[in-house]
């Protein structure tokens, strides 16, 4: 057959001139035709989908009578086209059953020709004398599947294809290579494809002993043997199980199946047995125990065979059912048992019962009786083994699981009601059983949800009180919300039901009492939910619990929304959220609920300093169920006010979210402009008048999409945040993405609409919607040398994805000039940035870059993509230029040809191009890139050996950090031809020995990741007619990899390595090739003897690379597959790390066992893995316990890393609560030893070795030391606690943590009562306590003070968990008594500190339950006890002191005395007094507060003087606790507590400032005593002294705003502002006079503070804003509202022009934050070209943004010019201003015009595009240049400095030509400029 080009040009050339043919259908084949070939060119999946789609389409449009009168050979060249492209597209299902659909659209036209040639096709295939191909069994599998003319040839041709599959199964299972290959799996799937259609030809050949042949009796051969282990690929495994279920299938007789699937049944033998399939018989032989085989026959038959076969009696006993007798006890040892594929078992179980429950009605009539009694053993395995994998930590295991548990409860149902069994009562059993778990077991959620439907909602809710409380903390943590908020969902769908009674549609009345309903069991929950401060529970109660809440009960937002205040913390946020979602959820209008004061609240939420609330708000305004609703007037005007405030958000969810909201508005906005379009075209005459408004909505719409598509690159330039920049382009990004009609083919959603085109050229009419005109894309392309990579590959990607397909001529070649500079840089970010526009300018220019042009004919001769070869022959060149460089000089190839980013820019155009690496590359560019890559690692790597010979050898042995270091330093010296200068050791690295290291370690990473990602490209688009490389080439690749990972020591090369080298070694592992497999597995068994023999001398003690070689090669491999070479490689490191050490052993070496270990730590790990690793846990575990007793200290150190990082991995990630939350994993004990059953004995007899060392004589005092002991309690403590243990298996490990209470080892005892709690089932919580309680001594008995420790630890371990709110038992009333009379444990009697401690913590978890009389004689000893002065030092007094005032503070009586006698206690009583306030203890209660804050304060001067700085810094923070409550912005002014005295005030303001202006203390005492001063000056009285106090307060917070200031002291200044500067700013001082110059003062520093690179020290400055703003308005409430930071800065200026205009120095605050203004001094700064360091100096604050302050500023001095005739007092400083800028400004402007960018773009310009400096000086000059228009407008007398309209064009010519030239500004600036800001 002719390819499908020559086809295609046959057809065009033939069909479409024909006469014959009417002119509309030969165009529409024109188009047909155009659609196909477009189709062929496509690589991308979707793309050929698309336009196969719209070709069917076309012939669709051809009517059958036209197509059948083409003439015949026309129609056979489109019928053998369309084959032809059926085989093209063979491996796209999709693609192929659209060709199959023309394909019978022309049979309907002639069948017979249609039929012939699939024929002969599929004929070729199989009458050949060679053996199927991949691509054979790939083209008959497409035939049968997607193919309905293949499928009726195949019906004829079918004893060939079983011939040829036959004869291939003979080939493939001699080759272990082919066995486990891609070749056995598509040829079991052709067997499994015929079983299933073409079942009526193949079961006489299996049933009928006349009609059976050879062929699918060597067939059923061979699908058994891979079945039983021949092959290793397990997915070839289980679908060869499936394919022998569908031959069985394929009896008509069920009772013949059945023997089938019986004799089937004896794949659990272990002998050779004989399977029996109809007239077929097969010798089976087992290889193997893994449990894959019985996985696939069980899997198999119970997916494949029907019903009647499942039923079927067993030959010898007619009454045993194969489903019943034959399967589950199959299906229930798999799921019993360990194996690897845990997932595959439980799917098996599901399909189990999914199957009888199919069949349960059979069922009942073959037995007669109940199929789940009550209490059967049936019943009992099957919740056994539901109940015990839960929580398996197997991906997909749980799933199953649940699924199980659904069905089980429907299977008793139905037999319930079969058998007319009203009790049900497994329901209610299991009810009570998932109630008693604990609140963190995930399971315990979705079995509630399956039983409800059985038990109805009332019974869950009133038998599990406590549910909406988990409900709550469930919500609270990560892993528990979505199980969480299920059960929500489930338990108000089944209220409504309920509720209802069956009816599903009401009236609203009805709605209304329903809600009413509703509200009263959980209006309170969500409400708690919603305003809660936890943001965990905050977000997932509003995106899981809302949505389904108004889904179920629509009128429940009524009572939700009544009980919000949005001054209330917390509301505002659920306000939006529940606005949010009705609207989302129910369509209803949001704003019809509460009025006007919706859109009034809703300004507020859009306002908030919350994140968060300002998120949801604008969810509120974006969201809407229907696209085509257009947003209103008021919704684009808000969205306009709303965008420009909320750019530089730190929070990248914040912007993410932002532009997901954007974007949603956006596509509201084009569906319903694209809908009045629609409209317009078919209106009728007389609708006019109606579509006014939709007129008004279309302009509307377009210019507000125009609006924003030029936002973004006003903030584009560099200069401004990275915030900033990437929230612009993330917005241009959304604009582009919905109102363009570039359509993405790797996008299923979010594409345009076909018809995009109308509104486009609707928008272009009105002169809109120029998205990619020249300025802009020189914005974009000033981008790609941004600082950051987001920016870059952001800016990057919407060139390449939009802007035309190719650059202008100038600025490709400006770009070529510019990439090879940054190429040269050894700055790593430079180069990267060299890189990318390498990459953009390989898919953007039309030519070839000059230098290639020379090389054209070598350059097409690379590749089918002459482009692309020449570029990267061109990089090529340039490697071996950089190459030869470093081999000649080192030191100045690191300085001036790197070599990292060349390589880096290779990567880039080979492997991120839109063309395949084939048709870039051929075999000798391969090689010439290969060897470079090899030459240039060896150079490098013998750099850091010092001796490039050396490196070249076999030693695999790294040089040590030293070593690299000193081997540099010589180089160094060699090339500078001297040694160190002054000779002094300088412990800084020099700038040399840094562009040596960072050239090397950055070459040899980029290096690793280019070739491991140019080979997986090679291997992924393999040709076999073009190969890249040879087996030879793959060795030499694989050394190079070696060498980098065991002869650099280097990290930062070493993981860059590892990425490419997993990818090298996943490619040749899946390739068909054995020997290309062999060479990762040689590569670890070369590994795994470096392990064996490591004679290094030790550094890092962490084997350097070597473990992540070998973790490289074992992550490759098939997660399908049995993973030999993890297997392998596991076993040969235990073996190597349990091997003893020699007796001489060398620590200064690296050791053998050492090295095996930390591997072994690598693999456990290793995320590559996932759980593979855990069929190894037990071995790996009770190695790194047992190796934690070696005598060698390395060998100690990596056991316990291998241990803690084996026990991440076996318990799982940590759950997430925002409240800390439990430090228990989800995983309880049965849980944890039911998968890991062998860790089961050796851990409890670790534990009862260690407690037999403990049973000595009582008075001998030895310490026996295991150092097991504590991690194996580590692991106990950390599963989780409440799990009932059914088995009692692990009640053996109770006597031996019990014992362990008396270990001498402190934390050994803590670890121990924890180890208990997680160990003891609830039902023996109580007993233990007792027996515990019981053992407490007399005072006149002797006791060991270790075990009274440890058991006192374990009775309150113990009562955390078991204490409930109900009334106390008798055993706890018991354990209370024994307590009670141990109450001398507490006193002096008792002499160790920390034994007393805990007593006093047993007591306090007691305290509720315990009587008056015992609490008041506790309180009375331990106050008597704090009283008392202490002699000498005891261990532990501290800690009993904390806990005694904790204990003490608990009741206001005892509280206030021990307040009271502060002054007399002992300093450290004091200092432990205080500690416990910062605790945040001591905000609690009002009045014992108030005790304390007079305390506090009458004690500050004596606290200030104090000698203890720890003491003085405490009291401090703890006197802010209390005068605060924690919330230094609004400090709570108790009306009970004084002001300090006149006298002690001033002194201790005196003391505090002193110590402030000296700068004495340290940045966190300094801060401290700044808040303090500042709520003391808010305590005095005004004064002349308090004015200079303030003055002096004043310049402390201008010295310490400073950028170069510690955050917390810039904090603190904030705070400072909140506490003293906001009240005084609020309320007049007696000396108006004096008010506005401090108020100048405070207003500036809050202008920095509101700058400052800290987001808290913003937040807290927009704080100090808004109760400014709160004063000024006299508002009533008693919360501020928190305004945004962007929207505080305007208002403080705001506040600034109505308080202060006419102040001298107002004038001179608003210039100093403008940058500098003098342009020559920037073009000469950005002329000097070239970096003088390594690394560039960041800016002080980065957050700072000087063009968007300009813009801030510039309508604050427009109103000063405007008052300037006004106000007297503002001539002086306005005029002075004019005369002395007036002349600068006019020369700024004349450089601006002499710049004159020319017409083409110039390496000059783009240098000052990309230079920050120079956009902030232009953004100052205009700001400069716009207010002296104003004041030459507004002053005739100053005009004799310049005239106005001269100015006024000279400004308006500047700015035109800059923005024409890629220099955009703020909106601001540009209205300035037109005369059009409004004042």
């Amino acid at each position: 057959m002719l390819s499908f080009e020559d086809l295609m040009t046959s057809l065009q050339d033939c069909v479409i001139p024909e006469d014959r043919a009417p002119e509309n259908v030969r165009q529409t084949i024109g188009l047909f035709l155009d659609k196909l070939s477009e189709s062929s060119r496509s690589g991308v999946k979707r793309c050929k989908e698309r336009s196969l789609e719209e070709a069917a389409q076309l012939l669709r449009q051809i009517p059958e009578a036209q197509l059948g009168g083409l003439a015949e050979s026309h129609l056979l060249t489109l019928v053998r086209l369309l084959i032809s492209m059926q085989l093209q597209t063979v491996n796209i299902s999709t693609a192929c059953r659209k060709v199959d659909q023309m394909l019978q659209h022309l049979a309907k036209v002639d069948h017979q020709l249609v039929f012939r040639e699939t024929h002969y096709c599929l004929h070729s295939m199989v009458h050949t004398d060679q053996v199927f191909s991949f691509e054979d069994l790939q083209r008959a599998c497409m035939f049968l599947e997607d193919s309905a003319v293949g499928r009726k040839v195949w019906r004829e041709s079918y004893p060939a294809l079983l011939a040829k599959v036959s004869e291939l199964f003979a080939v493939v299972l001699q080759q272990e290579s082919l066995r486990d290959g891609p070749l056995c799996y598509i040829a079991v799937k052709v067997c499994l494809q015929m079983f299933q259609l073409l079942s009526c030809e193949v079961a006489p050949l299996v049933w009928d002993k006349e009609h059976g042949g050879p062929a699918v009796q060597k067939i059923l051969q061979a699908l058994m043997d891979l079945i039983l282990g021949q092959c290793c690929n397990r997915d070839t495994r289980l679908l060869a199980g499936t394919a022998v279920a569908m031959l069985i299938n394929t009896a008509s007789d069920s009772r013949a199946g059945g023997a089938a699937a019986w004799s089937l049944l004896q794949v659990s033998d272990l002998e050779p047995w004989l399977l029996t399939v109809g007239a077929l018989q097969v010798q089976c032989t087992p290889t193997g125990k893994d449990g894959v085989a019985r996985l696939a026959v069980s899997r198999g038959l119970l997916t494949c065979c029907r019903p009647h076969i499942l039923l079927s009696s067993h030959v010898d006993a007619t009454e045993m059912c194969l489903l019943l007798k034959g399967f589950f006890p199959l299906v229930y040892a798999l799921c019993e048992e360990k194996l690897d594929c845990h997932y595959f078992a439980f799917e098996v179980l599901t399909l189990w019962l999914k199957k009888v429950k199919e069949c349960l009605a059979d069922i009942w009539k073959m037995r007669g009786v109940r199929f789940l009694p009550d209490n059967g053993s049936l019943q009992q395995r099957l919740i056994h083994i539901i109940w015990t994998n839960a929580e398996s930590p197997v991906e997909g295991v749980s799933e199953f699981v649940r699924s199980a548990f659904c069905l089980l409860l429907d299977l008793y149902e139905m037999d319930c009601e079969h058998f007319c069994d009203t009790k049900k009562t497994l329901y209610f059993a299991l009810l009570q059983r998932i109630i008693q778990l604990p609140w963190e077991t995930k399971a315990k959620y979705h079995r509630l949800c399956a039983v409800l439907p059985y038990v109805g909602a009332d019974m869950v809710l009133d038998q599990y009180a406590e549910l909406p409380s988990h409900l709550l903390k469930c919500l609270s943590t990560n892993h528990l919300s979505p199980c969480g908020s299920e059960l929500y969902k489930c338990l108000i769908q089944q209220q409504r039901r309920e509720l209802c009674g069956g009816s599903q549609k009401l009236d609203s009345r009805a709605e209304l009492d329903l809600a009413d309903e509703w509200a009263k069991r959980w209006r309170p929950v969500l409400h708690k939910a919603l305003t809660s401060d936890v943001t965990l529970l905050q977000n997932n109660s509003s995106t899981h619990l809302l949505p389904c809440t108004f889904q179920v009960f629509p009128s429940a937002v009524d009572h939700l929304l009544a009980s919000l205040d949005p001054f209330a913390p917390g509301h505002l946020h659920a306000w939006a959220c529940i606005m949010s979602s009705y609207r989302a959820t129910t369509g209803g209008s949001p704003w019809a609920l509460q009025g006007s004061s919706a859109l009034e609240t809703l300004q507020l939420a859009l306002g908030s300093a919350d994140d968060k609330v300002r998120l949801a708000a604008l969810n509120l305004l974006c969201c809407s169920p229907k696209t085509k609703d257009t947003p209103t007037t008021e919704e684009m005007s808000t969205m306009k006010m709303f965008i420009p405030q909320n750019l530089n958000c730190e929070s990248s969810p914040f912007r993410q979210h932002f532009q997901a909201g954007v974007k949603r508005f956006l596509v509201r906005i084009r569906d319903g402009c694209l809908a009045h379009v629609r409209g317009q075209k078919g209106k009728k005459e007389g609708e006019t008048t109606q579509s006014e408004r939709a007129k008004d909505l279309l302009e509307q719409g377009i210019g507000f999409v125009e609006w924003l598509g030029q936002l973004p690159y006003s903030y584009l330039a560099p200069g401004h945040s990275y915030q900033r920049k990437k929230t612009a382009l993330l917005l241009l990004s959304a604009v582009l993405e919905t109102c363009t009609d570039t359509w993405s083919p790797d996008k299923k959603k979010g594409q345009p609409p076909a018809n995009i085109g109308s509104l486009i050229n609707c928008a272009r009419q009105r002169g809109q919607w120029d998205f990619f005109c020249r300025t802009k894309q020189l914005v974009l392309i000033s981008c790609l040398e941004d600082s950051t990579n987001e920016i870059r590959e952001l800016s990057a990607g919407l060139l390449l994805r939009f802007f035309p397909p190719s650059f202008p001529d100038d600025i490709a070649a400006v770009l070529l000039m510019r990439t090879k500079q940054l190429l040269c840089s050894p700055r790593v970010q430079e180069a990267q940035m060299g890189a990318l526009v390498m990459k953009v300018l390989l898919q953007k220019s039309r030519d070839q870059p000059e230098d290639c042009r020379l090389n054209t004919a070598i350059a097409i001769s690379s590749g089918s993509n002459p482009k692309a070869s020449c570029m990267v022959r061109f990089l090529v060149k340039e490697l071996e230029e950089h190459y030869l460089t470093a081999k000649a000089d080192m030191m100045l190839a690191a300085r001036t040809k790197p070599i990292h980013g060349v390589v880096s820019a290779l990567q880039r155009c080979l492997l991120e191009a839109e063309s395949s690496v084939h048709d870039t590359l051929d075999h000798g560019l391969t090689i010439e890139v290969l060897g470079l890559l090899e030459n240039i690692s060896l150079l490098l790597l013998g750099v850091l050996y010092g001796d490039r010979d050396a490196c070249a050898t076999e030693k695999d042995a790294p040089p040590s950090f030293c070593d690299m270091g000193n081997a540099i330093s010589s180089l160094i010296t060699q090339t500078t031809g001297g040694g160190q200068g002054d000779g002094q050791e300088c412990v800084l690295l020099s700038e040399e020995h840094s562009l040596v290291l960072t050239c090397c370690w950055v070459s040899l990473k980029e290096i690793g990741i280019f070739l491991g990602s140019l080979v997986e490209k090679i291997f992924t688009g393999f040709k076999p007619s073009k190969r890249l490389l040879e087996k030879e080439d793959l060795i030499r690749a694989s050394k190079v990899f070696k060498n980098i990972l065991l002869k650099c020591r280097h990290w930062g090369a070493v993981e860059g390595c590892c990425i490419g080298f997993t990818k090298f070694c996943a490619s040749l592992l899946s390739s068909s090739d054995p020997e290309l497999r062999d060479i990762p597995a040689q590569m670890l068994k070369q590994g795994l003897q470096v392990v064996q023999c490591p004679l290094s001398t030790s550094v890092t003690r962490r084997a350097a690379g070597l473990p992540m070689l070998i973790l490289c090669v074992v992550s490759a491999e098939e997660a399908s597959k049995t993973r030999p070479l993890l297997t392998h490689s596991m076993q040969t490191l235990l073996e190597t790390a349990k091997t003893p050490l020699p007796e001489n052993w060398d620590q200064t070496l690296d050791l053998p066992q050492v090295c095996a270990v930390h591997t072994l730590q690598a693999l456990v790990r290793g995320s590559g893995l996932g759980v593979a690793v855990l069929q190894f846990a037990p071995a790996v575990a009770a190695l790194s316990l047992t190796l934690l007793s070696s005598p060698c200290w390395a060998m100690r150190n990596a056991a316990l890393q291998l241990y803690s990082s084996l026990c991440s991995r076996m318990l799982g990630q940590r759950p997430s609560s925002e409240d800390s939350g439990p430090t228990q994993h989800g995983m309880s004990p049965p849980a944890f030893f039911f998968h890991y059953p062998a860790l089961q004995p050796f851990l409890l007899g670790e534990l009862r070795g260690a407690a037999q060392d403990l049973q000595g004589r009582p008075n001998e005092a030895k310490l026996h030391l295991k150092p097991s002991l504590y991690p194996v309690l580590t692991l106990l403590a950390q599963l989780q606690p409440g799990v009932q243990d059914s088995t009692e298996t692990l009640s053996d490990f109770l006597p031996p943590l019990l014992q362990l209470s008396a270990s001498p080892i402190y934390s050994v005892r803590v670890m121990a009562a924890r180890a208990l709690v997680a160990m003891t089932p609830p039902s023996e919580y109580m007993s233990i306590l007792v027996k515990l309680a019981a053992q407490l001594p007399s005072p006149q008995e002797h006791c060991c003070h270790n075990r009274l420790h440890g058991q006192l630890l374990q009775i309150k371990a113990l009562l955390e968990r078991a204490l409930t709110d109900s009334a106390p038992s008798a055993a706890l009333s018991e354990v209370l008594s024994r307590v009670d009379a141990s109450l001398w444990l507490v006193t002096k009697a008792q002499r160790c500190p920390l034994v007393r401690a805990v007593y006093l913590g047993v007591a306090d978890s007691l305290r509720r339950f315990c009587c008056e009389t015992y609490l008041s004689k506790l309180s009375d000893t331990l106050m008597h006890e704090l009283q008392t002065p202490q002699t000498g030092l005891q261990v532990g007094l501290s800690s009993f002191h904390q806990r005694a005032i904790h204990f003490l503070c608990a009741d206001l009586k005892w509280g206030c005395q021990i307040w009271n006698s502060f002054s007399a206690v002992s300093p450290d009583l004091k200092l432990s007094l205080v500690t416990w306030v910062v605790d945040g203890r001591g905000s609690q209660q009002t009045s014992l507060k108030e005790v304390i804050q007079r305390v506090l304060q009458s004690n500050l001067r004596e606290a200030l003087l104090s000698h203890s700085v720890e003491y003085r810094r405490t009291y401090l923070a703890a006197l802010i606790e209390v005068m605060t409550g924690g919330d230094s912005t609004l400090p709570q002014h108790l009306p009970q507590s004084l002001p300090l005295e006149e006298p002690v005030l001033p002194e201790c303001l005196d003391l505090l400032l002193r110590d402030l202006e000296d700068q004495r203390g340290g940045p966190e005492f300094l801060s401290q005593g700044l808040c303090v001063a500042s709520l003391l000056l808010t305590q005095w009285s005004d004064s002349s002294v308090k004015i200079s106090t303030f003055l002096r307060w004043c310049s402390i917070l201008e010295c310490h705003r400073s950028p170069d200031a510690p955050e917390v002291l810039r904090m603190a200044c904030a705070e400072a502002l909140c506490v003293a500067g906001a009240p005084l700013m609020s309320h007049s001082l007696r000396k108006p006079s004096t008010l506005p110059a401090i108020m100048i003062r405070l207003i500036n520093t809050g202008l920095y503070l509101l700058q400052d690179q800290s987001k808290q020290v913003r937040m807290k400055a927009a704080c100090f804003t808004s109760m400014l703003h709160h004063a000024r308005r006299g508002e009533s409430r008693r919360s501020v509202y928190l305004m945004q930071v962007n929207q505080a800065l305007p208002l403080l200026l705001d506040l600034l022009l109505e308080e202060c205009f006419k102040t001298p120095g107002t004038l001179e605050m608003l210039l100093c934050h403008l940058p500098q203004s003098d342009l020559r001094c920037a073009l000469r700064d950005a002329s000097e070209t070239g970096c003088s360091s390594l690394y560039e100096q960041d800016e002080a604050n980065v957050f700072a943004e000087p063009s968007v302050m300009s813009a801030h500023v510039l309508p604050c001095l427009l109103h000063l010019a405007e008052k300037y005739s006004e106000s007297s007092a503002l001539v002086p400083s306005l005029s002075a201003w004019a005369e002395q800028s007036a002349a600068q400004v006019a020369d700024s402007l004349a450089v601006c015009k002499e710049l004159q960018p020319a017409e083409t773009l110039t390496p000059a310009w783009l240098a000052l595009l990309v230079d920050p400096c120079f956009h902030s000086t232009l953004c100052s000059l205009f700001t400069r240049a716009a207010f002296l228009l104003r004041l030459l407008k507004a002053s005739d007398d100053l005009r004799r400095l310049c005239d106005p309209s001269s100015l006024h064009t000279s400004l308006q010519e500047v700015c035109s030509l800059l923005s024409q030239n890629g220099v955009h500004f703020p909106s601001a600036l540009t209205a300035a400029v037109a005369g059009e800001l409004p004042l």
